[in-house]
Parts: C-alpha cells; structure tokens; sequence
C-alpha cells in the first residue's frame, strides 16, 4: 500500500469512526458498502477492507459475510474483580440506560439460601428480579436475594426507582467478594431477554459480604453479545 493510500486508509477510518461516536450512526446502523466507499473516495477495495478491518478490530463495527458492516453495539468492559454499577457503565458508552423492577418479595429463605446468606432458618431475604436495559434492547436480567437481617434499610429502598446493585454500592459497603462466571443458555430467562432459550448467555453470580455479614447474593444473565469481562493483573509476588 502506497503512502497515499495509506493516508487515505487513516481518513475513511476517520470519518466512519467519527459518524458513529457522534451518534450520526447508532447502534446497527448499516455502514456503505465497500464498492460505496471505494466510489466515494476514489480508492481500492484493499484501502478500504482495511479501513474497516482496523474498525472493527476496534470492536466499532461488526463485519458480516455476504451482510455488509454494521454499527456494532456496545459491549460493557467489567474488571473481574470488581463490582459494575450496570447503570453507570451503560450510562458511560453513550447508551440510553432503563430499569425495571419484575418483582419483589419478602419471604422465608430456602435451604439453600440461608446457607450462602448464613441464615437461621426461616430467616427472611428480599427476593428481587430485575430487568436492565441499554438503548432500549433488554441487556441484563437481575435475580437478587438480600438479607434484611444484615441490611434492614433495604426494605425502606424504593427498587422500584433505582436498581438494588446501584442502591448496595451507596448505602451498604462491601469487604469482600466473591465471583462465579459461567456460560449458559437463556434458558428460564428467555422471555425476559426478549431471546431465544437456546441463546448463549454469560451469567455472572455474585456474593458480597460487609465485616463478615453476608449481605446480598446475585445473579446476572447477560446475552452473550452485550458484555464480557477484562482483568489487568500484575506477576504476584512469592
């Protein structure tokens, strides 16, 4: 590739990436054609496959055979160690955030809920299921079990108006974590999602315990297009 072509590469990669952060371009807009871009900037076909090839490495645009290109939607980075407030981070990659609060109910613990939350038995939880939403499109499904017996001013929060993990991270700090991440189909919630049962799904399950007190116990269900996970680390020290 020419010095020239190259330049030219930088400026088609420039002008779509520019269309798309503003806005002009949103989420799966169709991108032209490359025999449309080749026309419109008077280049070769290999100026601009690589154009949108650096875009889509980018993670910009999605790249479908025989489709064309698409404005992709954006994926939301989350450290494995760390705890997202989702609304926050939609919030954060320019997206329209919505929630809504499926149900909720104060009851007895199960078994086996008592046993994570170390609970006596019958000890009673808030059982929360949730719907998270980014640009419109259904982007997490939240099931949330809380104790009341370490978190007694969860029962005066209106989860109706604001999410419970946004509402944890303000008013019960946490000291401890812990992570499960797995891969699953839709399943159960399918209809929730608004996909497939088969769909696959990335399903993160999360414990969080404040000076030893086990506080809340939650499990998100992502479809697998719309979030993944990064972690930076350091070599540990011996």
């Amino acid at each position: 590739m020419s010095a020239a072509e190259d330049s030219l590469h930088r400026r088609i990669r420039a002008d779509v990436q520019g269309r798309i952060l503003s806005g002009e371009w949103p989420p799966g807009h169709k991108v032209p054609a490359e025999h449309e871009l080749m026309a419109a900037y008077g280049c070769s076909r290999m100026t601009v496959s690589k154009a949108l090839g650096a875009l889509a490495e980018a993670g910009l645009i999605v790249r479908r055979r025989r489709a064309g290109s698409f404005v992709a939607h954006p994926k939301i980075h989350s450290a494995v160690l760390d705890i997202p407030d989702i609304a926050a981070e939609v919030k954060a990659r320019g997206q329209a955030y919505d929630y809504e609060l499926l149900s909720r109910r104060l009851r007895p613990a199960r078994e086996a809920e008592a046993a994570a939350l170390d609970l006596d038995p019958g000890g009673r939880v808030l059982a929360l299921r949730c719907l998270h939403r980014a640009g419109g499109r259904p982007f997490a499904l939240e099931e949330r079990l809380i104790n009341v017996t370490a978190a007694p001013q969860a029962l005066e929060a209106d989860f109706a108006a604001i999410p419970p993990g946004t509402w944890l991270l303000h008013h019960v700090p946490w000291t401890e974590a812990e992570h499960r991440i797995s891969a699953a189909s839709a399943g159960a919630a399918a209809r929730s999602l608004g996909v497939p049962a088969a769909t696959a799904c990335l399903v993160l399950e999360r414990r969080t315990w404040r000076a030893g007190d086990r506080i809340t116990e939650v499990r998100l269900t992502f479809p697998g297009e719309a979030y993944d996970l990064v972690a930076r680390f350091t070599p540990s020290q011996t």
